[in-house]
């Protein structure tokens, strides 16, 4: 690891000072010095922004929830208005590392994981995301965990999280800080497709703070959704496919509204308003699913050690959501049983 300076933010305009001078922020740094530690990433500092007033969890005057930056994933999965409103972001980090990883993790350092692509943490390897230029090595190399949806000649690494595949469905919104202001970024909006600036994951711009994650209301999905994981191992794995599902069910048996994201599968969280349009006002049965499946992967194409990831995909959505139609499940309470044993 590279030697670097340790500099404690006392409030956010100390903060973005400290980021105008070249600091990175780092709050659980559960990814950060993973990066450091491989000589991915060399920062020279680091501005520890966790004494910033970012760590509440707070309704909004409209009916929705404020997730601080700095709030940790564990806190934020079993907060009771998360697992009571939005039970699909509780299974979703639930899903994601480890208890102590999430004990540790940010919300705001969810959003900012970099890819786990084998080439970008080889240094030995050409990879454009972390030397621009340089060439993308997974093309043509080991591509069993690439992407298969939004891909470019210059990256076929995918995004991490789980969180942020059921942020995504949710349709939450990213607030952002920076000495010329605040704005606020719609989370489709948020993380970029490679194109042919793969090294750029998000829209943010240099010195930008995330302070907060808002979730609007969506107390009408929250018996019905689901998220749905397959990897190659039980726990501590990332998604070869992941799965957010959201119904709004009537009374009458009919869809009112629905939300699908993907995961594993693309460099960001992939979502298509046209494939949730084909199930608001119907039944939901295994046709409708069927049509609705193929919106969302319209496009797919392997990179042949992944070709399985496109009927893989098909069939977790059809799973997600024949669970989602079934009911929400409360997947916490047995990670706090877990705890406690």
């Amino acid at each position: 690891m590279n030697p670097f300076s340790y500099l404690n933010a006392a409030n956010a305009d100390e903060a973005l000072v400290h980021a105008s001078q070249g600091a990175r922020f780092i709050a659980g740094g559960t990814n950060l010095l993973d990066l450091m530690k491989e000589g991915v990433m060399r920062p020279q500092a680091l501005a520890d922004v966790n004494r910033l007033p970012f760590g509440d969890i707070t309704p909004t005057a409209g009916g929705g929830l404020l997730l601080g930056a700095v709030a940790r994933n564990a806190e934020t999965a079993y907060h009771p208005l998360v697992r009571r409103d939005y039970p699909l972001l509780t299974a979703a980090i639930l899903a994601g590392a480890s208890p102590q990883i999430r004990n540790m993790a940010s919300n705001g350092g969810n959003l900012l994981q970099r890819t786990r692509c084998y080439y970008f943490y080889d240094l030995a390897t050409p990879c454009n995301k972390r030397q621009p230029g340089s060439g993308c090595s997974a093309i043509g190399g080991l591509t069993r965990q690439q992407a298969i949806l939004g891909a470019s000649p210059h990256c076929i690494a995918v995004h991490p999280s789980d969180m942020c595949v059921a942020l995504a469905a949710l349709g939450a919104v990213v607030h952002l800080r920076s000495s010329s202001g605040a704005r606020r970024v719609d989370f489709a909006d948020f993380h970029r497709l490679p194109d042919d600036r793969p090294e750029l994951d998000t829209i943010m711009q240099p010195g930008e703070l995330i302070t907060h994650i808002e979730l609007p209301p969506a107390a009408q999905f929250a018996a019905h959704s689901a998220y749905l994981k397959l990897r190659d191992r039980a726990s501590y794995a990332f998604a070869l496919v992941s799965v957010a599902a959201m119904l709004d069910i009537g009374d009458d048996g009919v869809v009112r509204e629905a939300r699908l994201a993907l995961g594993g599968v693309a460099h960001k969280p992939w979502r298509v308003p046209q494939a949730e349009a084909l199930l608001a006002g119907h039944v939901p049965d295994a046709a409708r699913f069927a049509l609705a499946a193929d919106a969302l992967l319209a496009g797919a194409q392997g990179q042949g050690q992944n070709d399985f990831k496109i009927p893989l995909a098909r069939r977790a959505i059809a799973r997600a959501l024949e669970q989602a139609v079934e009911g929400t499940h409360d997947n916490s309470r047995s990670e706090e049983r877990d705890r406690t044993d």
